[in-house]
């Protein structure tokens, strides 16, 4: 009789005293396999507070994929003199949306429960056989430490899910570099996968599309334009091959389908402007104003490229974004919750990884 195997490999064939059916005695223990489902997302400090502020923007800003400027000249700049200050005043802006009851941030929080969430709906389909954990690529806790301990729990084939819906060099591809730097301390590394941009994904735009349509269904004052605010990036950066800018017009242009809008009844802009050179423009805070000024007193924002709520859309989008809106003229702004661990957006994201599974698993 032919002894049962699981949809992965032979290789997981082990008797209950943990060692290979066919084995000698003195084999190490060895677990059964697994498939790991590694998400990924940007980062948090551990507090608010002056050191873990400076620790976590040293990590940060010293990425060369985030600032890619000649270490000679931008470390003494960002060590002597911006982490001398900034830490102060990004500290005042996370205290202002700190997760108080947990001690954590939003952003914690949030990948916690869609981690969560992922792994129900995974069980449901493939049963134990998969295993779904969070890392941040700055911070806690760290892509190595992740890795080392789906490897030690016997996982030997790892999907890697950057949660950036579009791609940029800054985000999705820094994320990956961690992950693979991670992989190279391993002595018996895991087979790999990266899931790619999932911005055109139908179930992502149906998630986007159905997130207005929840809020717009309560308010009692319909925006008169939809504003799609996107994470900037030095214009330069575009100019040099990186795909972002491309995917974030296509992301506005599928909602607006999706919605069925007119091409004025959506905007595309981006936030979060740093350092001297121009980004890509229009920028969020200078256009809400303009859109003010021109007489589209009521308008929703959105933030289609964060798959989870943050100090850049809580803090930034609902505060100083705000504030330029009303300034000048405003009467109503609305923002739209990013996709967090809504139902859709976990359906989607359950999709996206069910696809990139292919041939590992059925």
């Amino acid at each position: 009789m032919k002894p049962t195997t699981s949809p992965l490999a032979s290789q997981e064939i082990i008797a209950p005293h943990g060692r290979l059916t066919h084995a000698p005695m003195n084999h190490p223990p060895v677990k059964r396999a697994k498939i790991g489902i590694l998400l990924a997302n940007l980062g948090t400090p551990d507090n608010y507070d002056y050191w873990s502020m400076r620790r976590y923007l040293s990590e940060f800003l010293s990425d060369k994929r985030v600032v890619d400027y000649s270490a000679w000249l931008w470390q003494p700049l960002l060590q002597l003199i911006i982490l001398t200050r900034r830490p102060f005043s990004s500290g005042a802006n996370y205290k202002l949306i700190w997760n108080h009851e947990e001690n954590e941030s939003p952003l914690l929080t949030i990948t916690k429960d869609q981690t969560n969430k992922i792994a129900e709906s995974l069980k449901t389909l493939y049963g134990d056989a998969v295993v779904v954990d969070f890392a941040m690529r700055y911070g806690n806790p760290s892509t190595q430490s992740k890795v080392r301990a789906m490897v030690d729990a016997g996982v030997e084939k790892i999907l890697f899910f950057p949660l950036y819906p579009h791609y940029a060099g800054a985000t999705s591809a820094t994320a990956n570099d961690a992950f693979f730097s991670a992989l190279m301390k391993e002595k018996r590394q895991p087979t790999a996968r990266v899931v790619g941009e999932y911005f055109d994904h139908p179930a992502y735009i149906e998630a986007l599309a159905q997130s207005v349509t929840d809020v717009y269904a309560g308010l009692k004052i319909l925006p008169d334009v939809l504003v799609a605010s996107y994470h900037g990036m030095p214009k330069r950066y575009l100019m040099e091959g990186d795909p972002y800018h491309c995917q974030c017009a296509k992301t506005t242009r599928l909602l607006r389908e999706k919605l069925g809008w007119d091409k004025d009844a959506i905007d595309t802009s981006f936030q979060s402007v740093f350092g001297p050179e121009e980004w890509l423009k229009p920028y969020t805070v200078e256009h809400v104003a303009e859109l003010a000024k021109q007489g589209k007193k009521n308008i929703a924002v959105m933030a289609p490229a964060f798959s989870a709520d943050c100090i850049e859309t809580l803090e930034e989008i609902n505060g100083e974004i705000r504030e330029a809106f009303m300034h000048a003229g405003g009467e109503t702004f609305t923002y739209i919750p990013c996709l967090n661990d809504n139902d859709t957006h976990i359906k989607a994201l359950t999709q996206v990884i069910s696809d990139n599974l292919q041939g590992w698993i059925s």
